[in-house]
């Protein structure tokens, strides 16, 4: 298993993907000053989103079921737990998109490469008490 969402595990017999992006912001309120620049606090954490892109191959796979797996998942508007292969924990994540890209057809239209591409965005609360 290279990386779980969920139950959902990517992998060469669903879908192994080839790029993890993984943006982390944080959040700082700022107030004008005359003659200076503004104030800056620190108010919190931000926005953490992840992409993940890859490559489907028909041989090894099948693509479109493991893609319709996921938008099943995201339809249901649950969050899901993200860890990778090593037991690395990423937190709680929505499946906010998924871009699929085919190619290379078959004379009836199935496609032997999908690309993909699955968007997810952070929704676990880390307050400390």
């Amino acid at each position: 298993m290279l990386l779980a969402l969920g139950l959902f595990a990517f992998g060469i017999s669903t879908l192994a993907h080839d790029e993890l992006q993984r943006r982390t912001s944080w959040r700082h309120a700022t107030s004008p000053r005359i003659g200076a620049r503004d104030a800056t606090q620190y108010v919190g954490p931000g926005e953490e989103t992840i992409s993940i892109s890859g490559t489907a191959y028909a041989e090894l796979s099948n693509g479109s079921a493991s893609l319709d797996e996921l938008r099943a998942m995201a339809n249901s508007g649950d969050a899901w737990p993200l860890l990778d292969g090593a037991g690395r924990v990423y937190g709680a994540y929505v499946i906010q998109g998924v871009d699929e890209r085919q190619s290379v057809l078959l004379a009836d239209g199935t496609p032997l490469k999908i690309d993909f591409d699955l968007n997810l965005l952070r929704v676990d609360d880390e307050a400390r008490a």
